[in-house]
């Protein structure tokens, strides 16, 4: 991957997410299924395209892209257009001693993959 974007090449993405929901079948073949889930994919770019769109830093939209593409691969690999969560125990990364709950934070986010962070903790 080039290291600087253009515009273009973000549109260029955008349009292949659309085109993925566009003919975007449910594992389940189920036709209520596809529909929910043609509409989540479309709704999940365009919500993430326009909150992101104000980004002018290069390495911030490298990373954007990045989590886009894997997302894609994510989705189409295991034919589910819903992120995969990660599973953390609360106090569950390893800390060397006296660090507390805030080193835990830093670890966290830190082990966060790439397809997700977008999104928020929950």
């Amino acid at each position: 991957m080039r290291s600087g974007m253009s515009r273009s090449d973000v549109l260029s993405l955008y349009r292949r997410v659309l085109r993925i929901a566009r003919s975007w079948q449910a594992q389940s073949a189920l036709p209520q299924d596809t529909d929910t889930e043609r509409k989540y994919i479309a709704q999940e770019a365009r919500t993430l395209f326009r909150q992101n769109q104000q980004i002018t830093d290069p390495e911030s939209v490298k990373r954007c892209i990045e989590e886009c593409e894997a997302r894609i691969e994510i989705g189409l690999h295991y034919r589910n257009p819903y992120p995969r969560p990660s599973y953390l125990p609360p106090m569950g990364l390893a800390t060397q001693k006296g660090r507390k709950l805030r080193a835990q934070e830093r670890l966290r986010k830190q082990a966060k993959p790439v397809y997700l962070q977008s999104h928020d903790e929950t």
